[in-house]
């Protein structure tokens, strides 16, 4: 069944939160991949390994002390995403009226099937870039993706930005978010570049975003 996309309505906000909490914690897993990955990470769980191993002629403790550092990685790695949620929140999910359709030249969408919010998107003027809009919150349940659903958001933000005279959408998404960066190449968006987040901890953890571009026509089709 075709999902239908509306503008957001104030008894949608339950949804619109679930969906996105729901979504973005499912990164939690990757997150912690990555970290695992990094050089610096195998390296200090290597030194406790070789150090523990040394001073006490035992595999047990080290393969525990590891386990355990292990454990308190993927703790933190989940702390930060719940941090994120929280903010995110704060910063405009909680005021998503006032934040996108209050305003000009921003919306917010959810698409809509037999009633049930499953998935959701939202823009508004890019920040960073100059005359262009930005997709946000871009979120569909998982119970009903590969239904085209994220394709016809997509579809529904470059629309809005055409008809307004903006020449371009741009979005940022995260390295671990896999299955994002797929659907936007395939819906033409081009990767303008990758850059570690400023704050310490992605510096550290070499976490980065993905920064997306859509050049649009302005005779109602895409580039």
């Amino acid at each position: 069944m075709a999902a239908m996309i509306r503008k957001y309505r104030e008894e949608d906000e339950e949804a619109v939160k679930e969906i996105f909490t729901l979504g973005m914690s499912e990164h939690v897993p990757s997150s912690f991949v990555h970290l695992l990955k990094q050089p610096l990470t195998q390296m200090v769980l290597m030194c406790v390994f070789c150090a523990l191993l040394t001073s006490s002629k035992s595999f047990l403790l080290p393969i525990l002390a590891v386990t355990l550092l292990m454990a308190g990685a993927r703790h933190f790695v989940g702390y930060m995403f719940s941090s994120y949620i929280e903010a995110s929140l704060r910063k405009d999910l909680n005021h998503i009226q006032q934040t996108y359709l209050e305003q000009k030249d921003s919306c917010f969408w959810v698409a809509e099937i037999e009633g049930r919010v499953v998935g959701t998107v939202a823009c508004l003027p890019a920040e960073n870039v100059s005359g262009c809009l930005e997709l946000k919150r871009m979120s569909v349940h998982r119970t009903h993706r590969g239904m085209g659903i994220a394709k016809a958001l997509c579809r529904t933000v470059a629309d809005f930005t055409r008809d307004r005279g903006y020449p371009a959408v741009v979005l940022y998404t995260s390295i671990v978010q896999t299955d994002a960066q797929r659907l936007y190449e395939h819906m033409g968006y081009s990767k303008i570049r990758e850059f570690v987040i400023p704050e310490l901890v992605a510096k550290i953890t070499n976490f980065s975003l993905v920064e997306y571009r859509l050049d649009l026509q302005q005779d109602g089709k895409s580039d």
